[in-house]
């Protein structure tokens, strides 16, 4: 891998090519990243660039009444972070990811990483977590069928037959069953960057990228590329 950012999901929208062809897009707020930490063979057994993004508050430490217990607040980095950071010489960053570039040993410390490293046409691969939706039922977790709808009928919305009667007498694993639903990483492959706005530092991508607005979503180039 050579290229990886960190960004943000703006929203979707549309634009047209040279051709008039209207393209659905993903706005991504691209970098800019700063690269917190070059780890090498000798000292950590592998080579990779760790890179922060999102600006973050400092950690007030505050001490209860019997001045033993520290109160850590949200979205704020602890002491040993604080040093980290310091030591790169960067502020202090919300999130913190490692990317095992291959020119890993060319990257130096606070160096800035921007969407300018894509261009257009490339292939990237998008991971985020997706939106949580909560409890769903069978029908709208797994789009099983429901039972009719009038007549009489007792049976709606319900998931139905689990298993067999007599043998197996059990329910096998793995059988689809209401439960939590969205809220788990997920990557789309092959998507084509279709504009790179390196001033405002964003990503256009066509196509739907996971995660709700304002979500983390890590873009790297493609692994496969399609024949």
């Amino acid at each position: 891998m050579k290229k990886a950012i960190l960004a943000t999901k703006v929203g979707m929208t549309q634009i047209f090519n040279e051709s008039g062809e209207l393209i659905p897009v993903t706005v991504l707020q691209a970098g800019p990243c700063v690269v917190t930490q070059i780890k090498t063979v000798e000292n950590d057994g592998y080579e990779a660039v760790q890179v922060g993004f999102a600006d973050c508050k400092e950690k007030i430490v505050n001490k209860d009444k019997t001045g033993k217990k520290e109160v850590i607040h949200r979205h704020a980095a602890t002491k040993a972070e604080q040093g980290h950071f310091k030591k790169a010489g960067v502020t202090t960053k919300k999130f913190v990811r490692e990317f095992k570039f291959e020119n890993a040993a060319e990257y130096q410390l606070a160096q800035e990483i921007k969407a300018d490293i894509f261009a257009v046409g490339d292939k990237v691969d998008a991971s985020a977590i997706t939106k949580g939706k909560g409890f769903q039922g069978a029908i709208k977790r797994l789009g099983q069928s429901r039972g009719p709808m009038k007549h009489g009928s007792k049976f709606h919305r319900h998931q139905g037959s689990n298993g067999a009667c007599s043998s197996p007498s059990r329910v096998f694993k793995g059988k689809g069953m209401p439960g939590h639903m969205g809220s788990k990483k997920v990557t789309i492959q092959n998507l084509e960057v279709v504009r790179v706005d390196a001033d405002k530092n964003l990503l256009l991508i066509k196509g739907a990228v996971p995660g709700p607005k304002k979500a983390l979503v890590t873009i790297k180039e493609t692994t496969k590329v399609e024949a």
